[in-house]
């Protein structure tokens, strides 16, 4: 009968530990995506709000009115600048996700690769003793016992 992998419990292990990297991968991925997707919102909507300032410019507005549309488009400009800077440090935590991903796989092909040999291994010393084990019983079966 075939050895055990004496490193099986390694290689599940490392399996476990590369599946949470890839599922951390995937929600750094999805984090990023959506982080992005808060910027294009936030540019579309400064771009509404700045041509409906535009707009009441050009049919005249108060000095309030003024302050209010600079004053809001500056805040907008300023979330722009915190949401993309928030885009910046999700492709960080991904590309940081994405190199333990790529760690953790290496581990566990290495052990994969060190269990594929051990198995190799014990199928050869299997067949080497079936073999054998067939030679001997067909030399006993082929021997004729001698008459006195």
């Amino acid at each position: 009968m075939a050895k055990p992998f004496p490193l099986q419990t390694l290689l599940d292990l490392s399996q476990l530990r590369m599946d949470d990297a890839a599922r951390r991968l995937g929600e750094l991925l999805a984090g990023e995506q959506e982080a992005g997707a808060r910027v294009i919102l936030l540019q579309q909507y400064r771009d509404e709000y700045h041509q409906r300032f535009v707009a009441a410019a050009s049919r005249g507005i108060g000095r309030d009115a003024w302050s209010n549309y600079q004053s809001f488009l500056a805040r907008l400009d300023d979330a722009i600048v915190q949401a993309q800077a928030m885009v910046l440090q999700s492709k960080q935590r991904t590309a940081a996700g994405q190199r333990e991903w790529v760690d953790k796989r290496g581990r566990v092909k290495a052990f994969d690769t060190l269990s594929q040999r051990h198995h190799s291994r014990e199928q050869s010393v299997e067949n080497r003793q079936e073999q054998k084990a067939q030679d001997e019983h067909a030399t006993r079966y082929h021997q004729v016992p001698e008459e006195e």
